[in-house]
């Protein structure tokens, strides 16, 4: 598709930070014509648009269906994504007045509301720890009782693993609550319950995630991320790798596990990022998004088997059969890092250009000049300063090529 009338009208909501998202408009703009609706007017997304429309809100789902059939009035719409986890509920209130693909605002829903997703995987039988919603502390302490300890607490509505920690006793459930009960998302989101918090069994193994393409109800894997997890007891996600040649990529109980989730879901069309924790008893979902994944897992798939992660998201959203032929098979790996004290104001912050090694994809500085960071609890995701990626033959590769980007790090504090 190269001819400007070949190519289909796709509308995305939002893009994000440039540094994060990029990569998926400049792909997407090669094979489909981009239409955005934003809040602000684009700025970097300009030489990847075919046109842009500034709106008042784009978490308002009907406000933003509106406009959407008054644009396709104009010009026929083929599909409608989002990768921004606190719009993609909204966005489906577009593919639904226009028939699109993924236009079930209850179905996404229903992903956003890790409590609504528990109940229906529980209804079908698909393994995953046990969870209970909760309103008060109390409520709390008498459902990990039930549970036993170990238990989770962790937001109902929240993505990033922000607010989730880890609890051993009742003690630390008293001290801790206020953290889960106050984490906070970039933008609220407010759920028709009483019982934001979810207290949920410990289940222990390696922790995984999976972003999958699902067309007319059959799921098939893109990539495997496999977790690194740090700053017990809060559940901050450090860094993730990715092996083209992943055997969990083809792996029946896997693929079952994945399959019977999104059936019990509901969800036929789109694009998932999907967590499981591997437990001695087998594949276990911690939960399920109804978007691309973040933390550039995406990316890191890209570079590891050539399958284009902007594109097959694309082609899902229109209804059109993606190439998912890789054309490499290597491996790639992303680092997060961070401050080592609480309130740390940045006076300057690079890398040493000179120190990194060839097999160093990238290397950026996230924070600015006089920014003020923190490692978790307080920092949490937002506590990153920079990462770095990396490509390599194997695992171990991957890991010593960070760890030199690690040192190449030049950090100033004010």
């Amino acid at each position: 598709m190269t001819e400007t009338s070949e190519r289909p009208l796709l509308l995305v909501v939002g893009t994000g930070m440039r540094t994060y998202r990029e990569y998926l408009l400049r792909s997407i703009s090669t094979q489909f014509r981009v239409h955005l609706f934003n809040g602000v007017a684009p700025e970097w997304e300009k030489e990847y648009l075919h046109g842009w429309t500034v709106l008042e809100s784009t978490t308002d789902g009907p406000a933003m269906a509106a406009a959407a059939v008054k644009l396709n009035a104009e010009e026929p719409i083929a599909g409608v994504l989002c990768w921004d986890e606190v719009r993609i509920h909204a966005t489906t209130f577009i593919a639904q007045a226009l028939g699109l693909r993924n236009g079930d605002p209850d179905v996404i829903w229903s992903l956003r509301d890790k409590g609504t997703t528990r109940r229906m995987l529980d209804a079908a039988g698909v393994p995953q720890p046990r969870s209970i919603p909760v309103k008060t502390v109390d409520d709390a302490v008498a459902a990990a009782e039930r549970l036993g300890y170990p238990a989770i607490l962790k937001p109902r509505g929240l993505g990033a693993s922000l607010g989730v920690i880890r609890v051993e006793n009742e003690q630390e459930i008293r001290d801790n609550f206020a953290f889960t009960a106050s984490a906070e998302g970039p933008e609220p989101v407010v759920f028709d319950t009483d019982e934001p918090i979810l207290v949920e069994e410990l289940v222990t193994g390696e922790e995984i995630s999976v972003d999958s393409v699902i067309q007319n109800g059959v799921v098939t894997p893109l990539y495997i991320g496999r977790k690194v997890v740090g700053y017990p007891p809060y559940a901050e996600e450090i860094g993730h790798f990715v092996d083209a040649a992943d055997p969990l990529l083809t792996d029946p109980v896997l693929g079952a596990a994945l399959q019977d989730t999104h059936t019990a879901l509901k969800f036929t069309d789109g694009i998932t990022h999907s967590e499981f924790m591997l437990t001695a008893d087998g594949p276990k979902v911690i939960e399920v998004n109804g978007r691309l994944g973040g933390d550039m897992i995406p990316y890191l798939g890209l570079l590891t088997s050539g399958i284009d992660p902007g594109i097959v998201a694309a082609s899902a959203a229109c209804g059109i059969k993606p190439d998912l032929t890789p054309t490499h098979k290597r491996v790639a790996a992303i680092r997060f890092f961070y401050v080592a004290e609480q309130d740390s104001t940045i006076q300057s912050l690079s890398f040493d250009e000179t120190a990194l090694p060839d097999s160093v994809d990238k290397a950026v500085a996230v924070a600015q000049p006089g920014a003020v960071v923190s490692p978790p609890p307080k920092g949490t995701v937002w506590g990153r300063i920079a990462f770095a990626t990396a490509v390599g033959d194997s695992r171990e590769e991957c890991a010593r090529t960070l760890d030199t980007a690690e040192s190449a790090l030049r950090i100033r504090l004010a």
